[in-house]
């Protein structure tokens, strides 16, 4: 299909690029793996898209004083890929080889999939077991969002009328910690049917920081907080894993019924557990 008419335009600084959003009317454009199939099914019908891809300064990864910035316009493929994120965020690097295929991955940027919050994307389960943050500008405004806060439901952030996301902060991982990301994929549109992203730290046998970030289940992302406590408590990863999705909402549709849904979160909670445990030393 094909969208309605509208105006195009790329502004050549941040400053112009709030300016033009501020009063929340016009829509963003980064890598247009989300909006434009919209705008095509006439889901989306703006008068005016604001490209905001070759925005200097909202693009690039660097790390300083134990935190990676990772500007909202980097795409998959540069996170999956970058040195410094393979480095200090090993589970951000796996959980983004998972986003859609390679021409997907080449175009689509984390700042848009995270604005977009789809309820079975792939980064959330990954931002929110990393602690990370979000960066939020206006033209009036500079403020930074817990991913925990950053999630409200499906379709839903934190984000303001005119505000932009900036940058993603993002804890280095320690080098003893062990991460995964499981992943059930819809075969059709390799979104996450379920995603599960596991960081565990131990001293011997015992589990002393536990984080399980669940997308997919239910209309936003989630942390598995009551499996946590019990890994951290001595639980065995079994009884843990138990409790996942407990007091959770769950979708349901033609693919995955609720019930099968929180059976596929607890089953691939368990895997990412047990493999990031493998991988904890």
């Amino acid at each position: 299909m094909i969208p309605q008419e509208f105006e195009y335009t790329v502004p050549a600084t941040l400053q112009e690029a709030l300016t033009l959003v501020a009063d929340g009317e016009r829509k963003i454009l980064a890598g247009g793996m989300s909006l434009i199939p919209l705008m095509k099914l006439r889901l989306a019908a703006p008068s005016e898209v604001v490209d905001i891809a070759r925005v200097p300064g909202l693009g690039g990864i660097e790390e300083s004083g134990g935190v990676v910035r990772i500007g909202a316009t980097t795409t998959h493929h540069a996170v999956e890929s970058s040195p410094i994120i393979l480095a200090k965020c090993p589970l951000l690097a796996e959980c983004a080889s998972h986003i859609g295929d390679i021409q997907v991955r080449n175009v689509g940027t984390m700042g848009g999939s995270a604005a977009h919050a789809d309820p079975a994307a792939d980064y959330p389960a990954a931002l929110l077991a990393l602690d990370a943050k979000f960066r939020l500008v206006s033209a009036t405004s500079d403020r930074v969002v817990e991913a925990a806060d950053f999630f409200v439901d499906a379709f839903t952030t934190a984000l303001e009328p005119g505000e932009l996301i900036v940058e993603i902060q993002v804890p280095v991982e320690e080098a003893s910690e062990g991460p995964r990301y499981e992943k059930v994929a819809h075969p059709a549109s390799g979104f996450a049917v379920i995603g599960v992203a596991a960081r565990i730290k131990k001293s011997g046998d015992r589990i002393t920081m536990a984080r399980i970030g669940v997308t997919g289940m239910g209309p936003r992302a989630f942390r598995a907080r009551e499996a946590e406590r019990l890994l951290e408590s001595g639980s065995d990863v079994a009884a843990a894993i138990a409790t996942v999705g407990n007091g959770e909402e769950v979708n349901s549709d033609l693919y995955a019924a609720g019930d099968y849904r929180r059976h596929l979160a607890r089953v691939y909670a368990g895997r990412a557990v047990t493999t990031a445990l493998s991988r904890a030393s």
